[in-house]
């Protein structure tokens, strides 16, 4: 049986995923892999020659073949799945102090939300309790993911 993964390991992985990004984690192993779409069309693709990839590619499309094709090998969730509006709304609704709690909801509506948050949490010197709540949330939202997988871990 493998150790329990560390719960941080898969938080690091999550987090900075973009939309051209995919990662998963070893189910048998706890070993955390991350590559493109790009890569991953590359490896799928059965008419391509691999010396004509370029080397830095060479090097991780066996590793993304193993992955794309392997049981063992369970897709983490991606950023579309970690409900970052939620978790800044959540953040509004738990504070103390209700002007400021109405101010930072009015910004998180409508277009521009993502951007004029971030500014007023500077502007009113909360932005760490935002992102240490934040880390919680996504800690958490981690934890869930792996104990569905059935994945030990630790924090």
């Amino acid at each position: 049986m493998p150790l329990p993964v560390l719960l941080k390991d898969v938080v690091e992985v999550i987090e900075p995923l973009s939309d051209e990004w995919q990662a998963y984690i070893n189910r048998d192993t706890g070993e955390l892999v991350s590559f493109t779409d790009e890569e991953a069309q590359l490896a799928e693709a059965e008419d391509i020659d691999d010396s004509l990839v370029p080397e830095w590619q060479q090097e991780i499309l066996p590793k993304v073949r193993e992955v794309l094709g392997s049981e063992a090998f369970v897709q983490l969730p991606d950023k579309f799945d970690f409900h970052e509006y939620r978790v800044m709304e959540r953040f509004c609704l738990e504070l103390d102090d209700s002007e400021l709690q109405e101010e930072l909801l009015d910004a998180i509506r409508g277009r521009g939300a993502f951007r004029r948050f971030k500014e007023l949490i500077h502007i009113k010197g909360i932005d760490k309790a935002w992102y240490a709540y934040r880390e919680r949330e996504l800690k958490a939202f981690a934890a869930e993911f792996l104990e569905a997988e059935g994945i030990s871990y630790v924090d």
